[in-house]
């Protein structure tokens, strides 16, 4: 990602937390602090309402526990939670507020710094061991619990918080609630998550880990409107859609980054030694900014149809070959990395900075952008922002390829074909300035257009780049224009 990224996300101090309202306050509203009025939450404790409620039977074994309180709370830093199975008082899982959920994400470690000791709260997710993460989020007067690991099936849990845990947590208030008597049929092929509890799974990661590896027949999980706030890690899986009700109805979204989670996935959602695998029709959001990605996939055959991608720097990652069909994405810089063959049909593309840092080998093709919009956004990276509004603005290019310690990528492309651009720099371009042979770098583009539809003044663009026309370039527009040419693969995207 940009290099003044990674420096300024060293030590941002007080511009840090002034950054961090603002980037916030710029997003888009999630509507989390209604939380209270989306969950049904009946029960009651001293005007505290309970998710699961009092009692409550038929609970999925990987709902987050909820608490909605008059006001809104104050998370402490002392105190347990602990999880109980009653029918033999046994311990199930303690959260400890003393223990920090993670480094600072706001202030990235210097390189050179001694290691850091702290011991941190940690979890496993989708087979990742040793994440850091929130065991407790608070949204307006909604705090949310979430545990190391999905509970048992059949089985009935007491919830116990200690004092300090939360302000307004009336002292020896305890609550319990019964899980469902069995997990669906191994067999399934269609998996309902709904974050009110009425599906098969409250959670998008809890129904990942549910379907198998390489199923016998292909497996949709299909996502209820509703906001899921977790990181998602879905591993070596194949034969598998993962679909939204509704685009902008389903968000999955966390907090994540290369200083909460540093040498760990920072992402907010991950494929990861996947193939086959589709995601259609929401949103996914990374809450922090830094390097701090939507989605990584890692694999091959994966295709990411109607999704809304909000990132900050590298907030699209792609290693492994990717089709992408009419995708929404935002990103603060280097906004897709890419290393493999992608092709990109229809869409809009915003970026605070470069869009795309191409790392490909000449083992494949690079990334093609087919009929994509392209959005340059001449505002400061949030990190950088103060006060009055100033701070750090990139500069907008279509691609890059910087001087990566010495290292460069000689076979880096990127081709667009009848693509609209805005907000670009009139080069367009940006390669690194050390000498070395860029004779096989592919930067092209075909009939670019601006957003009126009137062809875009190319005259001054890097001349390692290159104009494709007609008749000259036919074949070449022509293959570059065929998903399977770029990816070496036939793209089908599988209907609802």
């Amino acid at each position: 990602m940009t290099a003044n990224l990674v420096r300024l996300t060293d030590d941002t101090g007080d511009k840090g937390d002034k950054a961090v309202k603002q980037f916030h306050l710029s997003r888009r509203d999630l509507g989390l602090a209604s939380l209270a009025a989306a969950l049904p939450l009946p029960a009651l404790a001293q005007g505290l309402r309970l998710w699961p409620a009092n009692g409550a039977k038929n609970v999925n074994p990987d709902t987050p526990l909820a608490l909605a309180f008059p006001s809104a709370p104050a998370l402490g830093k002392s105190g347990r939670i602990r999880i109980i199975d009653t029918a033999d008082n046994s311990l199930v899982d303690t959260l400890d507020m003393s223990i920090p959920p993670g480094p600072d994400w706001r202030r990235r470690r210097p390189d050179g710094s001694p290691p850091d000791t702290t011991v941190y709260q940690v979890k496993t997710i989708g087979g990742m061991e040793g994440l850091h993460f929130q065991p407790v989020i608070i949204h307006g007067a909604v705090a949310r619990i979430y545990l190391h690991k999905q509970l048992g099936y059949g089985r009935t849990y007491r919830v116990s918080l200690d004092p300090g845990v939360l302000s307004g947590y009336p002292a020896g208030t305890e609550w319990s609630f019964t899980t469902k008597a069995a997990p669906p049929p191994a067999s399934a092929t269609r998996l309902v998550v709904a974050a009110d509890g009425g599906g098969d799974f409250s959670t998008v990661q809890g129904a990942v880990d549910f379907v198998p590896g390489k199923p016998a027949r292909r497996v949709t999980i299909f996502i209820k409107n509703g906001v899921y706030e977790e990181q998602v890690y879905a591993a070596n899986k194949s034969n598998l859609t993962l679909r939204g009700e509704s685009r902008n109805g389903v968000t999955v979204h966390c907090g994540n980054n290369s200083a909460f989670n540093p040498a760990k996935p920072r992402y907010a959602f991950s494929l990861a030694g996947c193939e086959d695998v589709q995601l259609s029709t929401f949103t996914i959001e990374n809450d922090y900014f830094g390097q701090a990605e939507a989605l990584m996939t890692r694999g091959s055959k994966i295709i990411i149809d109607r999704m809304t991608l909000n990132g900050s720097g590298d907030a699209l990652q792609l290693h492994g070959s990717a089709y992408l069909k009419d995708i929404k994405l935002y990103g603060h810089g280097d906004t897709i990395l890419t290393d493999a063959a992608a092709f990109f049909d229809g869409g809009e593309i915003k970026s605070l900075g470069p869009v795309v840092w191409p790392r490909n080998t000449d083992a494949s093709h690079g990334s093609v952008f087919k009929d994509v919009t392209f959005l340059g956004v001449k505002e400061p990276a949030p990190w950088t922002r103060e006060p009055d509004g100033s701070g750090v603005i990139s500069k907008n290019v279509l691609a890059r390829i910087p001087d990566n310690g010495g290292r460069n990528y000689p076979y880096a492309e990127m081709v667009l074909i009848n693509c609209r651009i805005d907000g670009i720099e009139p080069d367009a371009w940006t390669v690194q300035p050390l000498p070395w042979d860029s004779s096989k770098v592919k930067f092209w583009e075909f009939n670019s257009k601006d957003l009126k539809g009137r062809p875009v003044d190319v005259s001054k663009r890097h001349p390692v780049s290159k104009q494709l026309t007609l008749p000259k370039d036919a074949k070449l527009i022509a293959d570059y224009s065929n998903p399977e040419f770029v990816l070496g693969w036939k793209p089908v995207v599988h209907p609802a």
